[in-house]
């Protein structure tokens, strides 16, 4: 599942026409990895909090942060915090990140992205609760420990609504992997354009 939701954002931001790219949470680097092995991808920065996933990245990506100057950046920080260095990019990766942070900490993720690095474009994924018995999961366990919080799609849509309503974003809503006819899929998605 985490190969096709990689493939499937790495289609978007292409599809997308995007040449500066943010990686907001950018883990240990997969996703960067395949940016990085992208020409139309002029500017590429990953974010992320964890000094031991950054580390990971700086190995896996070591070949690509020696090539062109200032192709690929690595930054230690949190999308929860003012990162004024980021703004105005094309657009921005949130993958399988949101649900790291604590619930109260969502209004402070949403002033940073987008309301003042404001990409052009941001693709968020999240898993979808619903789908969660269908990985043999009780009710109210996570799919990682780490998770704060999954959410339907129905408070998933709401929040995905409201985030684009107070940012002045349009926001379409869709999903990756099998869909099941009554507990949707397994991601959801989300992809807020800036409107002009």
């Amino acid at each position: 599942m985490h190969e096709i939701r990689l493939e499937q954002v790495l289609r978007r931001l292409r599809a997308s026409g995007a040449r500066r790219v943010l990686d907001l949470g950018c883990g240990s680097g997969q996703l960067l990895y395949r940016l990085a092995g992208e020409k139309q991808f002029k500017e590429i920065v990953g974010l992320e909090v964890c000094s031991h996933s950054l580390r990971q990245a700086r190995e896996m990506l070591a070949d690509h942060l020696q090539g062109e100057v200032g192709r690929l950046r690595l930054l230690n920080g949190s999308y929860i915090d003012p990162q004024p260095s980021l703004v105005d990019y094309d657009v921005a990766a949130m993958v399988e990140t949101i649900e790291h942070i604590k619930p109260e900490q969502l209004s402070a993720a949403e002033q940073a992205v987008f309301g003042q690095m404001r990409p052009r474009a941001v693709f968020l994924t999240t898993p979808n609760r619903e789908f969660n018995p269908l990985f043999d999961l009780r009710p109210g366990e996570f799919r990682e420990p780490d998770h704060k919080f999954e959410w339907d799609r129905g408070k998933f849509s709401q929040w995905a609504h409201g985030v684009a309503r107070r940012n002045g974003y349009r926001v379409v809503l869709g999903g990756i992997g099998e869909e099941d006819p009554e507990l949707g899929p397994p991601t959801q998605t989300a992809w807020f354009s800036l409107r002009h």
